[in-house]
């Protein structure tokens, strides 16, 4: 989502505006408050915000299944190791350096 310029709100009129900005995010929109001229805080919906939380939920549970999907095929092509060989060659370089 793109802001507008009243949508930039110093944080000393969000202070004194409070309410109305609110209702104008209650409404839809999404308010960016700036403190010292530098972006601080963003309000938004809180059923917008559950919205973008399942999101990311989602996009995490992809990007585990895509990294499923790449471990099964190095089984498939053969490209494996033991675990527990690898641990103990690791132990070893360590106990050796």
């Amino acid at each position: 989502m793109t802001f507008s310029a009243s949508d930039v709100i110093p944080l000393s009129q969000a202070r004194a505006n409070f309410s109305e900005l609110a209702e104008d995010v209650k409404g839809g929109a999404e308010k960016l408050i700036t403190k010292n001229g530098e972006a601080y805080i963003a309000i938004i919906d809180a059923k917008r915000l559950d919205y973008y939380h399942q999101l990311e939920r989602e996009r995490i549970h992809l990007l585990l299944i895509d990294e499923a999907s790449k471990g099964l095929d190095d089984v498939m092509a053969g490209r494996t190791q033991d675990a527990r060989a690898i641990l103990n060659a690791i132990k070893k370089r360590r106990a050796n350096a």
